[in-house]
């Protein structure tokens, strides 16, 4: 019998909030034009991150007041509870399962602060067991789609018929800034926007998509090119390097080096399903891994529709290539913070 991890459901949700990018552009004007003499020029990055839609857990108008860490959490934990229970509740369902059923929860969030952790607040309105077992993980960034589904699949192999929940959550725009006028500030508010993905895996029987492999690389000496800086009004973005060019020039030798260690080659991969940090960086990924311009169709789609997610956001795109229906193999890849890129290895069989 098969005792790789198989993906049983997978589900995304939303906060209630739509804006459009035309919209957040007149707000980050309102709130950073008269402070930043170069707010018109940095005020194309609107413009060029592909982006049509995204999300908020707050409405519009509460970004446009300084809030500190108080606040900042309050509206963390409302807007992470309600998402991670929409979330989660779906991706129970879709697998055929009740919330008792559960054995092993995985969280992965890098954008707010809860201890209890969100699965321990929520174990009691979702219908967890008393015994399940909880992994709550921080810091992944971007790279917490896929390094969390790894994750998630190792402790699903390692106990062969249990239901592992993975919730991937994160609501990065709790985090925009009015006290640092920076170009990292101005690029953060263009893209970032709040999700939450959660899936079922199990080992040993069903499914016909499974995780094969797994594995990171980390680059020494790149603690800067992305990341949060913590100080008295909240979390700050840390955007130290241009990241499309560290793509197209490390991305394909990190990814032949992750595969070798899979046991595979680029030339076994039949699609590749990558996180899309912004237009720049789909071109980025489909120059480094040599693909043909537009072939990251659905990252485009899903950051049009809902901005940088950070974490979540590779899972938004993974649910649509199956919809349309996966091919034998996929790779998933994640760059985030370490600065680290993560990969994924998918075999589907209809």
């Amino acid at each position: 019998m098969d005792q790789s991890a198989a993906l049983m459901s997978l589900a995304t949700s939303v906060p209630p909030h739509q804006f459009q990018q035309t919209q957040v552009l007149q707000a980050a004007r309102s709130i950073l034009a008269h402070r930043c003499e170069q707010f018109e020029t940095l005020a194309s990055l609107f413009a060029n991150t592909g982006i049509r839609n995204r999300y908020g857990v707050k409405p519009i108008e509460w970004y446009l007041e300084p809030r500190g860490w108080p606040e900042r959490t309050n509206a963390f934990l409302d807007g992470a509870e309600t998402l991670f229970v929409d979330a989660a509740r779906e991706a129970i369902a879709r697998a055929n399962l009740a919330a008792h059923d559960i054995d092993t929860v995985v969280t992965v969030c890098s954008t707010g602060i809860a201890t209890p952790t969100l699965e321990a607040r929520l174990a009691g309105k979702i219908g967890f067991r008393a015994d399940v077992s909880r992994v709550p993980v921080f810091g992944l960034g971007c790279a917490g789609g896929v390094s969390g589904l790894a994750v998630a699949a190792r402790l699903a192999e390692s106990r062969p018929g249990t239901n592992v929940l993975l919730v991937v959550l994160e609501l990065c725009t709790l985090a925009v800034r009015h006290d640092e006028v920076t170009k990292a500030n101005i690029v953060a508010a263009s893209l970032f926007g709040d999700g939450a993905a959660a899936l079922v895996l199990r080992a040993g029987d069903g499914g016909s998509t499974r995780v094969e492999a797994s594995a990171e690389r980390l680059w020494p000496d790149t603690l800067g090119i992305m990341g949060w800086s913590v100080d008295a009004t909240g979390l700050g973005v840390v955007f130290q390097r241009t990241i499309p060019d560290f793509v197209v020039e490390h991305l394909a030798p990190a990814v032949a080096e992750i595969l070798a260690r899979m046991d595979l080659c680029e030339a076994d991969i039949d699609r590749f399903v990558c996180h899309p940090g912004g237009t720049k960086v789909i071109n980025a990924l489909e120059r480094a891994l040599s693909l043909d311009q537009g072939a990251l169709d659905h990252e485009r789609d899903v950051i049009a529709d809902y901005g940088n997610m950070s974490a979540p956001t590779v899972l938004f795109v993974l649910q649509r290539a199956l919809v349309q229906g996966l091919p034998p193999r996929s790779l998933l890849t994640a760059l985030g913070p370490g600065f680290t890129a993560s990969c994924v290895a998918l075999r589907h069989s209809p």
